[in-house]
């Protein structure tokens, strides 16, 4: 098996949906390339089963046409970021509970969880990521079936993809070292509701507290990246998802010199590490990275 403390660093973010990577983890992307860092995407669906929702796009017409639409604004966000490559899992968007789009055979979240493994160990073991963001199962707040797919899919993937007995047809196997969730914590979506209601704008996190948001939840983050010096990169991102994000939108009202000051940070969670920790217990880190490339951490693995 290939060595992963020699390889050159590369980060590995799996998402749900065109749209994902730049609503999550997107300010992280940026910075790290901007640091030299590769980094890899998975998309897993094709976002069929999305809704127009900027009023200043028609709809084209037909689930393939979205598809279409959808992809083109997913490689001008991932140009935006700085993705080195993106790879689609190849399935379909599996829409909401009792849909049309739930119930097809081909969606992601009918997909037998082998097949879909292996699809990801296969980019796995050809990537050769360090490090993958995903997501945290979460069954109450945004039950979404393809989120919770993302979850069942990339926690044996990470574990797997190192097994040379699991999957020997996808390629060499492969270990990454460290495996993260990506959510936004109820601090961050304080400081951005007390921020809209400072400017005296409605505040579009208001519904979040309606439904539960703060209530279903603790904050358990352990890992803290600044992403001051790169909001304006996860502005252009989401706007290229014009079908998904109105420009004139609540969501894009927050001036990025208001978000850097009240909460310029993009938050995970430490889920399975194979590094020795190089931050101080009760404190956050501040790389993803942290214990891999950090010589007096762990040795000198640069």
């Amino acid at each position: 098996m290939a060595n992963p403390d020699a390889a050159p660093l590369c980060l590995m973010q799996v998402h749900a949906h065109p749209d994902d990577e730049a609503s999550k983890g997107a300010g992280t992307t940026a910075r790290y390339a901007a640091e030299g860092v590769r980094n890899v995407l998975v998309c897993c669906t094709g976002g069929e089963a999305g809704d127009v929702l900027n009023p200043a796009v028609e709809h084209p017409g037909s689930p393939e046409a979205l598809h279409e639409m959808r992809m083109a604004e997913l490689a001008r966000s991932a140009e935006v970021l700085g993705y080195a490559a993106v790879h689609l899992l190849g399935y379909h968007d599996s829409g909401m509970p009792d849909t049309e789009h739930n119930a097809r055979p081909d969606n992601f979240a009918n997909a037998p969880l082998d097949e879909a493994v292996g699809r990801l160990v296969r980019i796995i073991r050809a990537e050769r990521p360090q490090v993958i963001v995903t997501y945290r199962e979460d069954r109450s707040f945004y039950p979404h079936p393809d989120h919770i797919r993302v979850h069942e899919v990339s926690v044996p993937a990470f574990e797997l993809a190192g097994d040379p007995e699991a999957y020997p047809d996808a390629g060499e196997p492969w270990q990454p070292l460290k495996l993260y969730y990506v959510s936004w914590s109820i601090a961050r979506v304080r400081a951005l509701h007390e921020a809209y209601l400072a400017r005296g704008e409605e505040s579009p996190y208001e519904s979040w507290f309606e439904r539960g948001f703060a209530t279903d939840r603790t904050d358990d983050f352990t890992t803290l990246i600044d992403v001051g010096d790169f909001l304006h990169k996860r502005r252009e991102a989401l706007l290229a998802h014009r079908s998904q994000v109105d420009p004139n939108g609540f969501w894009m009202r927050l001036p990025d010199e208001v978000v850097r000051q009240v909460f310029p940070w993009e938050e995970y969670v430490l889920a399975r590490s194979l590094v020795d920790p190089c931050t101080p217990e009760g404190e956050y880190e501040d790389d993803l990275f942290a214990g891999i490339r950090t010589a007096e951490c762990a040795g000198d693995r640069r």
